[in-house]
């Protein structure tokens, strides 16, 4: 069965990434925009104190910088995901993990230097020196059970994604770091509201919907490059 959904994923990924590779730049600047005022204007955004943010590809997804900024001088707690190999894994564990790292300002935000995806990156020697959502400076190593303290955790976290549908299911790119964030988070009851963000190329139609198992974890609320919101029942 697992291998079943292994592959449905790796189809549907690549079906997504044919339909991104024709959709214009413009029409993804038009729909971030868009897919952005709805975020800003969501009462858990607003409530949020501690939000934790993916930081955008150059292309086939709803830009996040100006969510960045809003957060920022909204004076919330910026976290943004840093992956890294962990030294020994342990049994269970796979082996490249996420932690949330703190951004501290917009002038930090703007001299991160992009990856090899062009994605905006925390600078490996900053790395130690940056508050960890689960406590702490720098990285985890995949641990989490340590860090309880009350103002761990995250109020809101914005989830980027291949596709998605309507029951609020999410196909990731292939790496797990998303779900291993949230079982670590799950372990603690720190269980952050869970937004996705998805340009409508990426949303499946209401007949199809994401290949998922047990690591998959659904969203609170998806939003999308045309405005809509849609919450799961709670």
């Amino acid at each position: 069965m697992a291998t079943s959904i292994t592959l449905m994923k790796k189809e549907l990924r690549k079906k997504i990434k044919t339909i991104l590779s024709e959709l214009p730049e413009a029409a993804i600047k038009v729909q971030s925009s868009i897919a952005v005022n709805s975020l800003l204007s969501l009462p858990e955004y607003k409530a949020a104190k501690r939000v934790s943010v993916y930081l955008s590809m150059p292309s086939g997804e709803i830009s996040t910088s100006s969510i960045v900024h809003d957060a920022l001088q909204q004076d919330k707690q910026v976290f943004i995901p840093y992956t890294y190999k962990l030294a020994a894994p342990q049994q269970g564990q796979p082996k490249s993990v996420m932690d949330m790292l703190e951004l501290y300002s917009l002038s930090d935000y703007e001299s991160l230097k992009p990856d090899n995806w062009g994605i905006p990156t925390l600078s490996q020697d900053s790395i130690s020196s940056r508050a960890n959502s689960f406590g702490g400076l720098g990285i985890t190593e995949g641990e989490s059970a340590a860090q309880t303290g009350v103002d761990y955790g995250l109020d809101l976290i914005i989830m980027p994604g291949m596709a998605f549908d309507l029951e609020f299911g999410r196909l990731g790119h292939g790496k797990g770091f998303y779900d291993y964030f949230l079982q670590r988070c799950h372990q603690l009851s720190q269980m952050p509201f869970r937004v996705g963000l998805s340009l409508s190329e990426q949303l499946l139609p209401p007949n199809e919907s994401v290949p998922v198992d047990n690591s998959d974890f659904p969203l609170d609320a998806l939003i999308l490059g045309d405005g809509q919101l849609h919450r799961a029942k709670t």
